[in-house]
C-alpha cells in the first residue's frame, strides 16, 4: 500500500480548487490523479479535514472473533483437531471460513504449534 500524499500538498490542491480551478486542471497543475483531486474534496466535505484516512483494516479478527473462545475451549478439551475439522464444527455454528483463516486465528491464540527437525511437535506449548 502507498503513503499518504504529504498534507502541505493535498492543502495547495484544496486552495487551487478552492480558487474557482476544476479537479483535471488541478491534477494537471500538481501532476496527481483526477481521481485523488475528486477523492480530497469529498473527503473534505464529509469530515472537514484533509487528513488521510487510516489505511489498512480495522483491528480485529474478522468474523472469527466471537468464536475465539468457542475454538480456545474446543482445543483445551480434545487438544487435537485439524483446520478442517475446526471447519466443520464453526460451519455447524453459522460461520463459513477458510481453513487458512482458522489457522491463523490458532496462532493468534497461541494455539499453534511448530514441528522440530525429526518431524515431531516441538514441546507442549499448546496451553498457555
Amino acid at each position: 500500500m502507498g503513503k499518504p500524499l504529504p498534507m502541505a500538498l493535498r492543502e495547495r490542491v484544496a486552495a487551487f480548487v478552492d480558487e474557482g480551478h476544476g479537479h483535471r486542471e488541478a491534477a494537471r497543475r500538481f501532476r496527481v490523479s483526477p481521481r485523488f483531486v475528486n477523492e480530497l474534496m469529498k473527503l473534505r466535505r464529509e469530515t472537514g479535514s484533509l487528513a488521510p484516512r487510516r489505511q489498512g483494516h480495522a483491528p480485529g479478527w474478522g468474523k472469527l472473533a466471537p468464536h475465539a473462545l468457542f475454538v480456545r475451549e474446543r482445543m483445551a478439551t480434545s487438544g487435537e483437531a485439524t483446520l478442517d475439522e475446526l471447519c466443520v464444527e464453526l460451519e455447524g455454528r453459522g460461520v463459513v471460513v477458510h481453513r487458512s483463516s482458522v489457522g491463523r486465528l490458532l496462532h493468534r491464540l497461541g494455539l499453534s504449534h511448530k514441528k522440530n527437525a525429526a518431524g515431531q511437535r516441538a514441546g507442549a506449548s499448546r496451553h498457555p
